[in-house]
């Protein structure tokens, strides 16, 4: 085994503050957890509260999820991407920062200031409180997201520096040098060319988000400074879709870096590879209008783009990944243990995701399946089972000193559990949406009561385990510093 050092020479990320956004990471993904698990025990009428206090938890959820999905993968991307590339420890720092501070002025504007409009801060909403919450609530929380755009905007930045100061551009970072010409077998490592894909996307939708954010800043103080309400509406949509995408695109580097230590095989980027990275960036950033076909002004060519673009944005990545995962893992004798069956169970959580989202991206379906339960249920399946299995796996592999270093017993429960777990509990999503369970209701009716309380045991049994990996995380933190794997094999 052997490691890449970037330019500066360095072979050894900084791992004790990667450790720290995992540790971060970790923390907040339970807590806000174990905020789902209220807002479920309460639509199943085995907890009291009062629907305004709901909204505030499915705002803290809404925001705190996507938030903190984004901080993990991007300590998975800075981490192995250190290894090729010479980037910044400081703007790495200061994104967590920003992040913190960010993360306090959200939740004072939804526990403080009672600020309850959703983390898509739809336009004029946040300014339109209705008496529940007041311009300063508002003000928090649209300042509290910029902050946090701001940190990863200035992260992707320095990402794209030291990828063009490495390899002269970001479309040579994307390998297309090897991809439109002769394959010469120098194209650049996949968590390079997966880098550079979420550099550029990421980089235009927080830019498209600081800027409606600003604007709805400044409707705050000058209801005289009015906005488009339908370009509002895309501006928030083009940042919030290329965000939340992003996450999976970065985290995916785990299973780039970390499976082929456990095959004993390399990850070598081919033609296909690199075009499907190629297009994942184009379709990435022009799928969003698939969020827009009720707002019927809007120009007939982006509706028509986005239903297309929603069939086939996630498959070229997804196809290429799922595929080359299989080929790494047949007859290579794998060794099987919390880390690997995480990570290969994330890709199944990606795959299998994609099922019920082309489902609910035909327009016919989508008329009667979208405002109901069905929606979260396929994105808590690329989340959950996919995003957050891929922390959770980065997680066990940088508390181990090898591969063969043997897991404890209470972890291998804790994968099954989560595992079993999470399965159960976006099934019971998608069923209830089958079966016309709205979203975003604070209370039920009796007849749906029931899928409520089985979903929220299933959420307890993720929980618990979860729980167990972050405990075990920590634990190891306080204790002796592993020793940092390889992560490219011959």
């Amino acid at each position: 085994m052997m490691s890449h050092a970037n330019e500066s020479g360095n072979t050894q990320p900084a791992q004790p503050l990667v450790n720290i956004y995992v540790g971060v990471s970790a923390v907040v993904l339970l807590l806000m957890m174990i905020v789902g698990l209220v807002m479920r025990l309460a639509q199943g009428e085995m907890l009291d509260i009062s629907p305004g206090f709901f909204y505030q938890l499915l705002t803290v959820h809404g925001a705190g999820m996507v938030g903190i999905a984004a901080l993990g993968s991007a300590a998975i991307m800075w981490y192995f991407a250190s290894r090729y590339l010479d980037l910044s420890r400081t703007l790495f720092v200061a994104n967590l920062l920003l992040f913190l501070v960010g993360v306090v002025m959200i939740l004072g504007s939804i526990l403080g200031g009672g600020f309850a409009a959703g983390w898509t801060f739809l336009y004029p909403l946040p300014a339109k409180g209705m008496g529940l919450w007041g311009t300063g609530a508002a003000a928090l929380f649209l300042g509290g997201l910029l902050l946090i755009g701001t940190g990863f905007l200035i992260l992707h930045l320095d990402f794209a520096r030291a990828i063009t100061r490495q390899y002269g551009s970001l479309g040579q970072g994307l390998g297309w040098p090897q991809l439109f010409g002769r394959d010469s077998g120098e194209a650049p490592p996949p968590t390079v060319v997966a880098s550079t894909m979420v550099t550029i996307v990421n980089i235009l939708g927080i830019t498209a988000g600081a800027a409606i954010l600003v604007m709805s800043l400044v409707n705050l103080y000058v209801p005289s400074f009015t906005i488009d309400p339908l370009l509002a509406k895309n501006l928030i949509y083009f940042f919030g879709h290329v965000f939340i995408n992003a996450t999976i695109y970065m985290a995916i580097i785990a299973v780039y870096e970390i499976l082929p230590l456990y095959a004993k095989r390399p990850w070598k980027p081919n033609k296909a590879f690199l075009a499907a990275w190629t297009a994942s960036t184009i379709m990435v950033l022009i799928v969003y209008p698939h969020h827009l076909l009720m707002d019927f002004a809007m120009p007939t060519w982006m509706m028509v783009m986005g239903q297309v673009i929603s069939y086939t944005s996630g498959l070229p990545v997804l196809v290429v990944t799922t595929f080359g995962a299989l080929m790494l893992i047949y007859r290579s004798g794998m060794r099987w243990d919390v880390t690997s069956s995480l990570l290969v169970l994330s890709v199944f959580g990606w795959a299998a995701g994609v099922i019920p989202a082309i489902v609910d991206a035909t327009i016919r379906v989508n008329m009667v399946m979208h405002n109901t339960l069905w929606v979260p249920g396929h994105f808590h399946f690329y989340l959950l089972i996919g995003v957050a299995s891929m922390l959770f796996g980065f997680m066990h592999f940088l508390g181990k000193e090898s591969v063969e270093q043997e897991d404890r017993w209470f972890a291998r429960w804790a994968f099954w559990g989560f595992m079993f777990g999470s399965l159960g509990f976006v099934f019971m999503f998608l069923y209830s949406g089958a079966n016309s369970v709205p979203r975003r209701f604070a209370e039920h009716l009796p007849q749906w009561v029931p899928y409520d309380q089985i979903a929220s045991a299933f959420v307890a049994v993720v929980v618990t385990s979860v729980l167990v990996f972050a405990l075990q995380f920590l634990a190891r933190l306080f204790a002796t510093r592993p020793v940092a794997l390889a992560t490219e094999v011959n």
